[in-house]
């Protein structure tokens, strides 16, 4: 069985994760396979694992928002620029290390949304695709991890699916997040699947706002 919660860190580690945006926006020539946010973010998802380092983004954010803090004025709290503390385990954020079959179910999820989110502004050609998988190749993967990536990768995106998946509001903020760290989003395709996102996952906007804000606050106290 693959280890979800590795696998994912070092999806972020890479900057694979935002490689295929990179792909997808016009090529892999420039900054290749990476996003600004997940590589700033990839030393603490190598270090604690991905689903720990979204769950972490997430139950952050989350807090604050059912504090009533997620209004659309607040100021963002300045323990947001610290280091975050870990989601609790066995939580709807973060599966108990002894729950395998929970690891598993939500590292694919935020897998598939990850790529969901980079194809949002157009499709994988055959150099893109075979650039992409000589960078997961290099990785330095277990076999059947690297075996599972490729796998993914094959599929066509199934919104539906993804959607479906956010089973609570915990796991639909972490597939927000997830999807949020995939790419630099500066298209009005990326700006509008995030959007879409949201609203098929019924995120409050409140609750949106306050995710928004812990990435980017993260992403700087990481840089």
């Amino acid at each position: 069985m693959a280890d979800m919660n590795k696998l994912l860190g070092q999806l972020l580690g890479s900057g694979v994760a935002g490689g295929f945006a990179g792909g997808l926006a016009g090529g892999l020539a420039s900054n290749l396979l990476t996003s600004k946010s997940g590589r700033k973010m990839g030393k603490k998802a190598l270090k604690t694992g991905g689903i720990a380092a979204v769950g972490a983004l997430a139950y952050g954010a989350y807090q604050r928002y059912s504090a009533g803090k997620g209004t659309a004025d607040s100021v963002l709290p300045q323990a947001a620029e610290a280091e975050l503390p870990p989601a609790p385990e066995g939580s709807a954020f973060m599966p108990a290390k002894n729950d395998a079959a929970g690891q598993e179910t939500l590292g694919l999820t935020l897998v598939r949304a990850m790529i969901a989110a980079a194809r949002a502004d157009g499709r994988l050609d055959a150099k893109e695709s075979r650039t992409i998988y000589q960078r997961i190749e290099s990785m330095g993967l277990d076999p059947e991890d690297q075996a599972l990536l490729v796998a993914e990768m094959g599929h066509p995106v199934d919104m539906d699916a993804i959607v479906n998946s956010a089973t609570s509001p915990a796991v639909a903020a972490e597939i927000y997040v997830a999807s949020l760290l995939a790419i630099d989003v500066d298209t009005a395709d990326e700006k509008s699947y995030l959007a879409m996102l949201a609203a098929r996952m019924k995120l409050p906007p409140e609750l949106v706002t306050e995710l928004n804000r812990q990435v980017e606050a993260q992403t700087k106290a990481a840089s």
